[in-house]
């Protein structure tokens, strides 16, 4: 608590008192020396009501000073909008939230012999369900897709197309975002939140996330995004956008210096795409609803995904953008090295862990795991080397491979306290296990060990005792003792295996406690 100190006979006030209690004492403390007559300090008093008064104002300025002072700094900023601020000071642009793809496959009877085109926008979707809604898949191809049911052999009576890529998201097609009066640095807002943006810039992008034209006089104008209009030339039909911590975009339009001006009386539209997070990462056989593909439905077409979707992502994170701030700034967007590749890869929202590999001098191997595990699909594939199209030097090479998963097999045999539930022990057994081999917790080549299980499940309350009998990979002898670590290769990810025995993390079996015989 604040006090009045005395300094050579001069009263000084400790200017650290930041809260109500100690604004209110030390003013209540300067009375005898300010107004002597002043005696009646009860709460009463309409004095005391106003220094009071002041002292909960003065709490509340000191708390936005302080607020103030952390947000100014980009290691103590708490608000999304303040580190937005503050990373583009370097350029750096948080990432959007990233939709997840899958690969349909089409099913139609076998006297179907129609040549069935599939266009940008045909949706599909999971079925709804109480706990989560429905989750809509898109074909985002320009070019049309073209199945010929009569070239496919029938099998059991029944035709099958594999290999439909769709995306998770909602496509906003011509949305008429204003007029333009002919001033500089013009901003219109996108009507929809939540859009997916990956690439900037890059010259080979087939799935370009949003195209903005201007029309004028029913002429269209396409305009090109930048990551920045500061090196656009005064007559480049160029854009930037700016996406606030609500998740809303702005398109953002030169001022006939840094970029061209919009003409006068242009109508702006655009077509983009929103959606995006971790619940597009449906699994297996959950796309199952054509939503809007006529052609498909006219000929009874069923769809399905044979596997899980993967590559959605949330939008970067505050702590994530910290850490990844710095490196992408160093490798000031150009892939030179390995750890540049790597730093820049991870900034492409959908790439969850990655490994640069570089074994000739103009060939870069990247392994891309996408975010929440699973495989590269074309769509990631080919967005990410058009992503790089403008990091990488001339004559660098990159090719994208997928990783390696390892099964981690972990068997325990546990015995409860007397007084604990089993079940509710074992379901926290399997969570902690499931922790430690979950996606976000793993990387290339790491050891697993064996006294971490132990460890976190020791930690459990409720736990007697707990012997792990079995701690191996596929490869590995059933019938020989547990090592105390799994050695991974560099290009090789430890996850949970999909049989339903270890599908929680860890087998576990609760051992019973013999009841002691009556003497």
């Amino acid at each position: 608590m604040a006090k009045i100190n005395k300094v050579e006979d001069m009263q000084v006030i400790d200017y650290m008192a930041r809260d109500y209690e100690s604004f209110k004492d030390t003013m209540i403390e300067l009375i005898p020396e300010v107004l002597p007559e002043w005696t009646d300090l009860s709460e009463a008093d309409f004095g005391i009501v106003l220094i009071e008064l002041f002292a909960h104002m003065a709490d509340i300025l000191s708390y936005y000073q302080d607020r103030i002072a952390n947000e100014s700094f980009l290691t103590t900023a708490k608000e999304r909008r303040s580190v937005i601020e503050h990373l583009k000071l370097i350029g750096y642009r948080f990432s959007t939230a990233a939709p997840a793809a899958a690969s349909l496959t089409v099913t139609v009877d076998g006297s179907c012999n129609d040549l069935i085109k599939i266009e940008k926008g045909d949706a599909f979707a999971t079925k709804s369900e109480k706990d989560s809604p429905s989750v809509r898949f898109e074909y985002t191809r320009e070019t049309t897709l073209e199945i010929d049911f009569s070239t496919i052999t029938a099998v059991s009576n029944k035709k099958q197309y594999k290999g439909i890529p769709v995306e998770e998201g909602y496509l906003i097609e011509d949305e008429i975002l204003g007029t333009s009066d002919g001033t500089a640095n013009q901003s219109f807002v996108l009507a929809q939140p939540e859009l997916i943006l990956r690439s900037i810039g890059a010259s080979q992008d087939i799935n370009r996330d949003i195209i903005v034209i201007s029309y004028l006089n029913g002429l269209p104008t396409k305009w090109e995004l930048q990551e920045s209009l500061a090196f656009s030339r005064e007559d480049q039909k160029d854009y930037a956008i700016g996406i606030d911590d609500e998740d809303r975009a702005t398109i953002i339009f030169g001022d006939g210096s840094f970029g061209a001006i919009p003409p006068n009386n242009a109508v702006i539209k655009a077509t983009y795409r929103v959606g995006g997070g971790m619940s597009g990462n449906v699994a297996a056989n959950k796309i199952i609803t054509i939503v809007d593909a006529p052609q498909l439905t006219a000929a009874a077409a069923d769809v399905t995904n044979p596997v899980p979707a993967t590559g959605g992502a949330e939008r970067e994170s505050i702590e994530d953008a910290i850490f990844h701030a710095p490196r992408v700034f160093r490798s000031l967007k150009r892939s030179v090295t390995a750890e540049d590749y790597e730093a820049l890869a991870l900034e492409f929202n959908g790439v969850g862990k990655v490994r640069a590999e570089s074994l000739n001098w103009n060939t870069v191997t990247l392994f891309i795991a996408p975010e929440g595990g699973g495989y590269v699909d074309d769509i990631l594939e080919s967005n990410l080397l058009a992503y790089f199209e403008d990091k990488r030097p001339l004559s660098t090479i990159i090719k994208i491979e997928n990783v390696t998963y390892v099964d981690i097999y972990v068997s325990a045999k546990i015995n409860v306290k007397s007084y604990y539930n089993p079940e509710e022990v074992k379901e926290q057994v399997e969570k902690a296990a499931a922790e430690l081999l979950d996606f976000d917790n793993v990387y290339f080549g790491k050891c697993i060990y064996l006294s971490k299980f132990y460890e976190a499940i020791e930690d459990i309350e409720g736990v007697e005792y707990v012997y792990i009998n079995e701690f191996k990979t596929e490869d590995q002898e059933e019938d020989i003792e547990p090592k105390g670590k799994i050695s991974l290769d560099p290009g090789e990810i430890p996850k949970i295996p999909e049989d339903s025995n270890y599908a929680k993390g860890i087998n576990v079996e609760v051992e019973e406690e013999e009841e002691e015989e009556e003497i």
